[in-house]
Parts: C-alpha cells; sequence; structure tokens
C-alpha cells in the first residue's frame, strides 16, 4: 500500500467500533433502521478522522442528536452505546452518559434554573448528556415556567462546547416535532434525527424470550403462544410501552408462577422451578374474557 492511501477498514477494526455495534445487536432485537443509520455514523467520524489527519476536514462534525419514538423502543441503551462509540473514536473524553429530565434541569423559583442545568452540564462534559421527554422544557402556556431560561442555556453550551459535549433529545416524535418548530435555535443545532419504530409482535415475545433467559426462566410452548396473544390484546390498552411492558407482563407472570407452584404443593424439579406456563399468562387481567382457544390475528408488518 503507498503512502498516499489509507486503510478505512483497519482503521474501523482497530478503533473497537464493531465491538460496540455487535453489542448493540446483542442487546437489542429488531430496529434495523436505527442500527443502520449507527453505523452510517459510525462511518461518518471515521472517515472524518482520516480526513482530519490529511488535513482536508473543515471542522468537527455536528453529533448532537434527536432520538423519536414511543417508550420502550430502546433509546436509552442506543444513546449509552453512542457515548462508547464517539469516545473510542475520540470525539468525546470520557465516553459517560448522563440521562436527565426537566426536573434535573428546571427549578421552581427565580434563580434556580441556572445553577441546576449549569451542574447538569457540568457533569455531562466530556460525554453525552440524554435529556428524555425533552419537550417538557417548553411550556409556553406558563408565562412564571423557568424551562426556557434552561433551553437557553443549553443552546448556548451546545454551540460553543460542542467538540466536548453531545447532547441527544428524546421523546414522542410529534411532540419533539413541536418543540423543535417552536424553538429553531434547537432545531438547527440538531445534526441527527433517528426515529425508532415500534417493535412488531414477534419481535416482543423475542424480546421476551431474552428477559426470561437472563433470568433464568424460558416459556412453554403453550405459553409462548399465549404470550403472542397478549402482546395483541395489550398493545391496544394505554400506556403500551413496547420491550418495557413486557417485562412488567413477565414479572408478573413470574409472581403467578410462583404462587401456582406452591398452591400445587408438590415437589417442584428444575424445570418447574424455571417454566412459564400457559396459565401464568391466561390469569393476566389483559386477556380476561378473551378465549384462550382463540389463535393470535396476523403479526403486524
Amino acid at each position: 500500500m503507498s503512502e498516499s492511501t489509507i486503510d478505512l477498514k483497519a482503521i474501523w477494526n482497530e478503533s473497537g467500533v464493531q465491538a460496540v455495534l455487535d453489542k448493540l445487536d446483542a442487546e437489542l432485537i429488531g430496529l434495523a433502521p436505527v442500527k443502520k443509520r449507527i453505523r452510517e455514523i459510525a462511518s461518518l467520524l471515521v472517515v472524518d478522522k482520516v480526513r482530519r489527519d490529511m488535513q482536508l476536514a473543515a471542522g468537527a462534525p455536528s453529533l448532537h442528536m434527536s432520538f423519536t419514538g414511543n417508550p420502550g423502543t430502546g433509546k436509552t441503551t442506543v444513546a449509552l452505546r453512542m457515548a462508547d462509540l464517539l469516545h473510542r473514536l475520540g470525539y468525546s473524553r470520557t465516553g459517560h452518559l448522563v440521562a436527565v429530565t426537566r426536573d434535573d434541569l428546571v427549578g421552581q423559583y427565580i434563580g434556580h434554573t441556572a445553577p441546576k442545568t449549569k451542574e447538569v452540564l457540568k457533569k455531562a462534559m466530556g460525554g453525552v448528556l440524554f435529556i428524555d421527554e425533552a419537550y417538557y422544557l417548553y411550556k409556553p402556556e406558563n408565562e412564571r415556567d423557568y424551562g426556557q431560561e434552561a433551553i437557553e442555556i443549553l443552546l448556548q453550551v451546545m454551540e460553543n462546547n460542542r467538540d466536548d459535549l453531545v447532547v441527544i433529545l428524546a421523546g414522542y416524535k410529534d411532540r419533539m416535532e413541536t418543540f423543535f418548530r417552536s424553538n429553531p435555535g434547537m432545531s438547527s443545532r440538531i445534526a441527527h434525527h433517528i426515529d425508532f419504530p415500534d417493535y412488531t409482535d414477534g419481535e416482543l415475545v423475542s424480546i421476551g424470550e431474552l428477559i426470561l433467559k437472563d433470568w433464568n426462566y424460558t416459556l412453554a410452548p403453550r405459553a409462548k403462544k399465549v404470550f403472542l396473544s397478549y402482546i395483541e390484546h395489550r398493545r391496544t390498552q394505554p400506556h403500551f410501552a413496547n420491550a418495557r411492558s413486557i417485562r412488567n407482563a413477565l414479572d408478573r407472570a413470574r409472581l403467578r408462577q410462583a404462587r401456582r407452584l406452591l398452591d400445587e404443593g408438590t415437589a417442584v424439579d428444575k424445570a418447574a422451578l424455571e417454566t412459564i406456563e400457559a396459565e401464568d399468562i391466561l390469569e393476566s387481567r389483559v386477556l380476561a374474557g378473551v378465549p384462550a382457544a382463540t389463535p393470535p390475528k396476523k403479526e403486524r408488518a
């Protein structure tokens, strides 16, 4: 290889970025569009690093991001991996992530917001600041609200310290769009908008099986079919939160399994202790009145 050429793949491999992407694949089922976009950002940063070394880059790329999607779609997990990725490529000093909400930034009286916001920013410097439900910072209907003060401080830091802090704003897509329309200065500083789709029913079953595997449990064959029916019906109810709702449902199934084993009053073996049966899911209020023999509808695409 001549001195004028660079082996980009070698730099990619040496950086450890692939290990981060592999970990993301192992942690999160599905989310193909999100994972593709993260890989593209990683590719951009590898190439930008080489361009800077060859004195071709005009300046560091803007890395502030917006993650939009419903609860439980993996936004926080992806933010954690993004922090690691940025550190490995030399775009952040520490690779740590500070996750906050409005309450961590906005005070309740005059003179309280600026110190709170600045303290959070101080902790996040060198890494990534993840602001969940960021639209709650802006409450135009309340003239005495101090969220706008926090936004103005954030805007200044996002511009002046963009080489030492990456800000990721997260929340529901429609509310984030309204937030950006109301705060064009914030929108102009966001380089990457990534939308997190809801999981399909089949993906949620797979997520549930991974969760149970971590807990040393497994679904009996019929329980798996019933769980798919549970997901179909739970999705139509209020406050459905994708993977978060699945974890909560399986926690309750474990409670019912424990009660069932004790009520049976017989000796148990390892298989019984680690198996969630269909009845442990059928007792859920979500399936109240739903015929147990009714097969789930065709999974949503």
